[in-house]
């Protein structure tokens, strides 16, 4: 059987073009004599719709698409994902399913078992799981298809009470094929990898994953299609954050007629042990994540050109960076605004990048704007001495300058936040908090200059002086980051424990970080939590964001 997967980018509730998309892809299939095509998870719409599938027209819509693409799978089999409605009295009004087309028909439809309901997934608002289990016969084979979650329980995933494999086993099936969104963030791919090789090695049997690829809003897809034969070699993969399609055949004996990339496990290293967290990232996977967000945030949003503000720092100079390459340094505009507390070399670090990059900008000051808040606000300022307050009409002048040229040519401002300042609300709202979609804001000040050193691994992009100078944002004179924060090294460690890990302020202390650190962090994160919720979304790189993945009460009274 010749099995043709098909890795594609689909924009949510696109329809049409995502019908298009698939029939081409089809019709691709046919030429290279394929028996079989496999598309990704919830491919006629997109993944997720979110509260579109409770609109009966939408729908309606992926019905109609469906049969659109039915129409196409004369002499092919054909799997692709879309609701399916429930005709049961009870339970929700729909399933998470895959539909299995050929000869313009529809042969079978599978729906997912298993809902995730943690992070970034609220899949029970809208699905009901599956109660009945069976295999596909085709082409003298019996295919076990899943969906995405339904292969990450294997019997003792505490979350579900059945596994979907257990039940199509006595069927006996001959391969499995499971259909995929599962986002990206820098330790999934290993973690994906281990359990798909668990489910070969388990179930002795070939599998094909098949996966999305491309950012919707926040939620970056990566690729990273596998298929592995029934000894758990890897034999096929497809490159991550691209759009691609290859062939492989499946023999007669359950081998995969390709080469092997990846030998299989030894029967020692069967046993696996829950994915630890790695420190190190890989790099070149979170930069070529952020760019797909950019770019796929712009071109479905049907946009073309991104304001930024450029203080010379590095938050500013790796978002503007990472957006000329997103979308072409001509698309990217940088507005330079220095206050009289600006230092010269941040105006000129600033204009160097903008050389560097052969990217336009403007000098705006905001000296005198800034002094005509001071003299109008004085009666009510009452000669109270210079504080925050001063400090963010700075930062809210600016984002009020950001945003009137974006109104008024038409482009997005990009938001140049870090998490390591989302997290204890080092941001003014509606001033440097201002912007369409963050670039950085899952990205700890201490990845962001891993950013910066891999984006001049090549020839030096972003000034070494940057990359240097002591972080401030230069509200007052002489104001370094570190007289009001913990040291980044410090603080981004505490973070990580106690977003991305779970861990409690008494448990981070008991792996020897001071306790007057800890604490004081914690409180800052628990405190500004009202900030975040005024955010814009955020690109997602790591195993927990902030948004969607993260879900904190503004109001409460909890302490740690």
């Amino acid at each position: 059987m010749k099995i043709f997967i098909a890795q594609q980018n689909y924009t949510i509730a696109d329809l049409e073009g995502n019908v298009k998309k698939i029939v081409e892809a089809i019709n691709e299939a046919k030429r290279q004599m394929a028996d079989l095509v496999v598309f990704s998870e919830m491919s006629v719409c997109g993944y997720l719709p979110m509260d579109f599938l409770f609109s009966k027209n939408f729908i309606e819509q992926c019905l109609q698409s469906v049969h659109a693409i039915r129409e196409a799978s004369e002499d092919i089999g054909v799997i692709v994902g879309a609701p399916q409605i429930n005709n049961e009295a009870k339970g929700k009004d729909l399933f998470n399913s895959a539909y299995f087309l050929h000869n313009k028909e529809i042969k079978a439809i599978v729906q997912k078992t298993c809902l995730p309901n943690y992070n970034v997934f609220d899949e029970y608002r809208y699905f009901e799981p599956a109660y009945t289990w069976d295999t596909i016969d085709f082409k003298g084979k019996k295919i076990a298809l899943t969906i995405c979650e339904d292969i990450w329980n294997l019997g003792e995933n505490p979350l579900y009470r059945v596994c979907p494999m257990d039940m199509l086993m006595p069927r006996k099936p001959d391969l499995m094929i499971n259909i995929s969104a599962s986002p990206f963030d820098y330790t999934h791919a290993e973690s994906r990898r281990t359990t798909i090789k668990r489910n070969v090695l388990k179930y002795g049997l070939p599998l094909i994953y098949c996966n999305a690829v491309g950012c919707q809003t926040e939620i970056v897809f990566d690729g990273d299609s596998l298929a592995y034969d029934r000894h758990g070699n890897l034999c096929m993969r497809l490159d991550q954050f691209q759009e691609q399609s290859k062939m492989i055949q499946l023999s007669d004996d359950g081998t995969l007629e390709e080469k092997v990339i990846e030998p299989a496990i030894s029967a020692a290293a069967q046993d696996f042990e829950p994915l630890q967290f790695i420190p190190e990232l890989n790099i070149d996977q979170v930069h070529k994540a952020i760019i797909c967000g950019i770019s796929d945030y712009f071109k479905k949003m049907g946009f073309t050109k991104a304001i930024i503000g450029n203080s010379g720092g590095i938050d500013s100079a790796v978002t503007i960076a990472l957006a000329c390459e997103a979308l072409g340094s001509q698309n990217v505009l940088s507005i330079l605004m220095p206050s009289q507390f600006s230092s010269n070399h941040s105006v000129t670090d600033a204009e160097q990048l903008c050389l560097n990059l052969k990217s336009p900008s403007h000098i705006i000051p905001i000296e005198k704007i800034f002094q005509s808040f001071i003299t109008e606000l004085q009666p009510v300022y009452n000669n109270l001495p210079f504080g925050i307050a001063e400090e963010n009409i700075q930062a809210r002048t600016r984002g009020n300058l950001l945003m009137s040229i974006a109104n008024k040519l038409g482009y997005i401002l990009l938001n140049t936040s870090n998490k390591s300042e989302l997290a204890v609300g080092y941001g003014t709202l509606y001033g440097d908090m201002a912007g369409g979609i963050s670039v950085l804001g899952d990205c700890y000040k201490l990845q962001v200059y891993e950013l910066a050193k891999h984006i001049n691994s090549g020839k030096e992009i972003i000034p070494q002086n940057i990359i240097n100078k002591p972080p401030s944002a230069e509200l007052r004179p002489g104001q370094l980051d570190s007289q009001s924060l913990p040291p980044y090294p410090v603080m981004d460690a505490v973070l990580y424990q106690y977003i991305e890990m779970g861990k409690d302020a008494h448990s981070i202390i008991e792996m020897g970080y001071s306790s007057t650190d800890v604490e004081r962090i914690v409180k800052l994160i628990n405190n500004t939590e009202y900030k975040r919720h005024q955010f814009c979304p955020i690109i997602r790189i790591s195993p927990k964001s902030f948004g969607s993945g993260r879900r904190m009460p503004v109001v409460a009274a909890y302490k740690e």
